[in-house]
């Protein structure tokens, strides 16, 4: 993924991936189901991040709307740099092993974190690089064994696109292994909405960082 050239042909292939040749209404069918379809009303905050944005109000606060990011190669080299950064970076740990405590939303800690920690520093990372925050959605998820993760979903052109610190190769959200309970809400990085393609099962996010 370091490459230059296999970031390139990544891109190309995830695009090409998406139809470029199919019928049309088959095509128009594949791009709707790259994006997660959410509830309108807003649903439970997850407590970690309820406590995080009591200690940080000015980081959930209501976003500006955003259209998809248009992704060209130099945006898709950006995801991929970040996304490799904090996975070859950060070990992954446990917040009752790194904090005594069940569950604390934070930025890695000298090299540690659990997979909130992950997503918090990814998606402050791209803030910093000019990506909209409404297009930068912490979203939980339940693993294929039942425990709770949580991961980075950006919007795209492409469809939603999963920044994962158990996966290096960035995915649309429907090619992952995860069932998807809730995210942000794209108009208040303090509120949450339900994914309806996934199930009402309360998780904990941190079970398997």
């Amino acid at each position: 993924m370091k490459n230059t050239s296999i970031l390139v042909s990544g891109l190309v292939a995830l695009i090409a991936s998406i139809g470029a040749a199919a019928p049309v209404a088959a095509q128009d069918a594949r791009i709707q189901t790259a994006y997660a379809e959410v509830a309108v009303t807003h649903t439970s905050i997850p407590v970690g991040h309820l406590e995080y944005c009591q200690k940080r109000p000015y980081e959930c606060q209501p976003m500006a709307p955003a259209a998809p990011v248009a992704l060209n190669d130099d945006l898709w080299r950006q995801l991929q740099d970040v996304n490799n950064h904090y996975n070859t970076t950060v070990t992954a740990v446990s917040d009752q092993d790194l904090y005594g405590i069940a569950e604390f939303w934070t930025y890695p800690t000298s090299g540690y974190g659990d997979c909130e920690d992950f997503v918090l520093a990814k998606r402050a990372a791209l803030i910093e690089r000019g990506w909209e925050p409404a297009n930068l959605l912490i979203s939980v998820v339940r693993q294929p064994n039942g425990e709770g993760h949580a991961v980075l979903m950006v919007r795209t052109d492409r469809g939603d696109m999963v920044l994962d610190n158990q996966e290096g190769l960035i995915k649309l959200w429907n090619e992952t292994s995860y069932t998807f309970l809730k995210r942000q809400s794209q108009a208040h990085a303090g509120q949450w909405v339900d994914i309806l393609s996934g199930d009402d099962v309360t998780v904990t996010a941190t079970a398997g960082y």
